[in-house]
């Protein structure tokens, strides 16, 4: 089916975070566009408002009408909807053109210059900054988020750029579907063993994603990760780091709150960066932003007041209390290495206080592949909450609970297995300095209410 021929876009699990997106590209377009979900949220809220036709119940009968014309409607889904899913079988048994989110999305991607974000960690961060640094400039951008910008509050920018921004998804090899006009790489670290089965073809879905920049392009490496690049002919490779590389950082300045450094690129030095979500880990992601940006047409001065203005991904060391008294901030960091970079970067902002983390596991498979390096991870922390794990997709596996993560802890940290109902209760009683919560599930849901303790407590 042609796009030109759809007429109505139908979205099974329209409430993630990257079908959003498009449900909101195709709003903008002028379809007619409906989908289901699982659970209500203040994003399928603001869906609903924005004119999406969106329900709860898996029930073909809650489709409406105008979907069930296959001749004219395309049926949008995430890898996360289970093969049985009812509307998903309806629309399959009846000949409907079925598409993954990254199928859709790469088509749409193939008629603009994609600057496509992938990597373990660091790629929603990476993108949404990239997308801000153009935004702001003369060059402008598209862009499809993994994450809710806080310059725009939300995770869609519609333009007519010629360059479109996408984060680039690993998981079940969703980024295959993309054909980026310049790419990142932010890092490697194996993860979605559920779905790749060993680190080597974890790896090797990496290396077949940079043999898909199409040829003129450009990819931007970090620097010393273990993927074989295989690019086509004419593809420029550049490497980046926080300290070495084609893109690189010098004369980093840390304190008082503030993060200063010096860009330093192929043709010279931009100096006096100011980082606008001012955390170590930021340096890495502003490097490799400011790269796709420059590489872009972005000017000197539109790169500096991009960096200085961005205010950040939700989720992404968002802070929500920060004062002489306390600080509080929710990150998304699910992998071990992200939690490591996370908490060593809280650490560097705030070298001589106490640092506690409420920390909730997502997916079982990924509990039990990595529970010692979560461990490791979280030792570095003063204080460990642990919350049970976030099922997500899965179902339980015999023997694998966040107690795995608890016995492994270094001795002698304060630690203690919670269930998310005695949060609050745990906040009540116990004092902190910094506390972080982390995770990728629904712990997300708990930090208003955390918030609004804090502020009780602290903040008076």
């Amino acid at each position: 089916m042609r796009l030109e021929d759809v007429r109505s876009v139908y979205f099974v699990g329209a409430g993630g975070i990257g079908m959003s997106a498009l449900v909101r590209y195709c709003l903008a377009n002028g379809y007619h566009v409906g989908g289901y979900d699982k659970t209500s949220s203040e994003l399928t809220e603001k869906l609903i408002e924005e004119g999406a036709k969106i329900h709860y119940e898996e029930d073909i009968e809650a489709v409406d009408a105008c979907f069930k014309q296959k001749e004219s409607t395309l049926v949008v889904y995430t890898p996360a909807i289970p093969a049985d899913h009812k509307e998903l079988v309806y629309f399959r048994e009846n000949g409907f053109e079925i598409q993954k989110r990254a199928q859709l999305l790469g088509t749409l991607t193939q008629t603009r210059k994609g600057l496509c974000v992938a990597g373990t960690h660091g790629k929603t961060t990476t993108s949404t900054m990239t997308a801000h640094l153009l935004h702001q400039s003369h060059v402008d951008c598209n862009a499809f988020l993994g994450g809710i910008s806080k310059n725009y509050g939300t995770n869609y920018i519609l333009s007519d750029s010629d360059y479109v921004v996408v984060e680039a998804d690993e998981f079940d090899r969703s980024f295959h579907w993309l054909r980026p006009f310049m790419a990142v790489i932010t890092s490697a670290d194996p993860d979605h063993l559920d779905i790749y089965g060993t680190k080597e073809a974890y790896l090797e879905s990496f290396r077949h994603y940079t043999q898909l920049i199409q040829p003129g392009g450009v990819l931007v490496l970090h620097k010393d990760l273990e993927v074989d690049v295989d690019v086509q002919e004419g593809v420029s490779v550049y490497e980046y780091s926080r300290d070495a590389g084609d893109f690189h950082a010098e004369n980093i300045r840390i304190g008082g709150g503030e993060i200063f450094f010096d860009f330093v690129h192929p043709e010279g030095v931009i100096k006096d960066i100011q980082l606008g979500v001012p955390v170590s880990i930021n340096i890495d992601n502003g490097i490799a932003a400011m790269a796709l940006a420059m590489l872009s047409g972005v000017g000197e001065e539109e790169l500096r007041e991009g960096m200085r203005t961005f205010a950040g991904v939700d989720r992404r060391f968002d802070f929500k209390i920060k004062n002489e008294k306390m600080v509080f901030l929710s990150d998304y960091a699910h992998h071990p290495n992200e939690i490591e970079q996370s908490v060593k970067s809280v650490r560097e902002l705030y070298q001589d206080k106490k640092i506690a983390a409420i920390f909730q596991p997502h997916l079982y498979t990924r509990t039990r592949d990595f529970y010692k390096e979560f461990a490791s991870a979280l030792s570095l922390l003063d204080q460990v909450f642990l919350c049970d794990i976030y099922p997500a997709r899965e179902l339980p596996i015999p023997g694998v609970t966040s107690k795995l993560i608890y016995d492994n802890l270094r001795p002698g940290i304060e630690k203690r297995l919670i269930s998310k109902e005695e949060i609050l209760d745990v906040i009540q009683q116990k004092d902190f300095d910094v506390l972080m919560s982390l995770g990728a599930g629904d712990i997300e849901n708990y930090v208003p209410q955390i918030a609004n303790v804090l502020q009780e407590k602290f903040c008076k």
